[in-house]
């Protein structure tokens, strides 16, 4: 009597598609999209609008006449890199270089690698890292947050909670000489601070991960294992020298933490595939972070990190692969 049924592919079948899950993930990003317009109005929109408009047109453009591939541009992959390539830079942002970043991000990043499902590297954080070390003032001159509400006046520059810190430690100063400079941690929390467009609000950013989280599009693993990694280093830091090294709340809540944590380390093409694997992944990102920002020269290192992560993720992937069914496990 045979124990098995055989039968042509697929076995199992879910509601999920590609399609599908990237709108999810575009649904996920409007609160902090919301958020950005309120503190940063107009200039908010037209950097999303002109780096998804690049983004989709490159991807098409690729795709017709070099790939020569199916048309993909309306699953969503383009419009999330365009989305995430505008929450990781200025609102001031000017236009001509959100273009040249859409362009890396799609051709470099994605498209010559074969597409959707093949690039080794967060095309987004591709395009982020070129235009900051191709346009470094320009992607440092960070406009001050602006309710809208309080009326519509001249844009004011300024450095990040991150920048004032960086700067002020390494001119000798202490954290506590420095603290008054910073938002209170109920500010950084809701997004009433410099800084570039998808980093400024905590709360939507959590949002849209636990909005994700519900419609199983990503798993607790990776963020958790980054923002708790990145909580105790820090909190051993701090315990040593509460004067040098600042507390783990200030470093989950500036710069790219929670957007990269939530947003693009989670990305499926570029992180692990396993349990174990996805935890290393995330302790790697986490521990990379607070090296860059304690120790580098830039006061930023998120990005940076999920980069470098994404290169051992092969590595990741062979050797934490789950035990083949079927195979004899031998005990003892």
């Amino acid at each position: 009597m045979s124990l098995l049924t055989i039968s042509a592919s697929p076995h199992v079948h879910g509601d999920n598609s590609t399609k599908k899950i990237m709108w999810g993930v575009v649904y996920a990003m409007i609160p902090a999209l919301l958020v950005s317009v309120y503190y940063f109005g107009l200039d908010a929109l037209r950097v999303v609008f002109i780096a998804v408009a690049a983004s989709v047109f490159f991807e098409w453009l690729i795709q017709k006449y070099l790939i020569k591939g199916a048309n993909t541009i309306m699953d969503g992959s383009a419009i999330i890199t365009g989305i995430l390539l505008a929450f990781n830079v200025p609102s001031n942002l000017p236009w001509w270089i959100i273009i040249l970043g859409a362009l890396v991000a799609i051709g470099m990043g994605k498209m010559s690698y074969g597409g959707l499902g093949k690039n080794p590297f967060n095309p987004a954080l591709v395009g982020r890292v070129f235009m900051l070390i191709s346009f470094p003032v320009q992607m440092t001159s960070w406009p001050k947050a602006q309710p809208i509400i309080d009326g519509i006046t001249d844009a004011v520059t300024g450095p990040t909670a991150l920048g004032i810190m960086k700067e002020g430690l390494d001119a000798g100063k202490t954290v506590s000489e420095l603290m008054p400079e910073i938002p209170s941690n109920m500010q950084l929390l809701i997004g009433n601070m410099g800084g570039s467009m998808g980093e400024v609000s905590a709360i939507a950013i959590i949002l849209g991960g636990l909005y994700m989280c519900w419609k199983k599009i990503i798993t607790w693993e990776i963020p958790i294992s980054i923002l708790l990694t990145v909580f105790v280093f820090s909190k051993i830091f701090c315990f040593i020298d509460p004067e040098h090294y600042v507390s783990p709340i200030f470093h989950l809540l500036t710069g790219g933490m929670l957007l990269g944590a939530i947003f693009m380390a989670t990305d499926m093409v570029s992180s692990p595939m396993t349990r174990y694997g996805q935890l290393v992944y995330g302790v790697g990102i986490g521990l990379l972070t607070i090296i860059i920002r304690v120790w580098g020269a830039y006061p930023e290192g998120m990005s940076f990190a999920i980069l470098i992560m994404n290169s051992t993720v092969p590595l990741l992937n062979n050797s934490f692969k789950p035990t083949r069914f079927g195979k004899e496990v031998k005990h003892g």
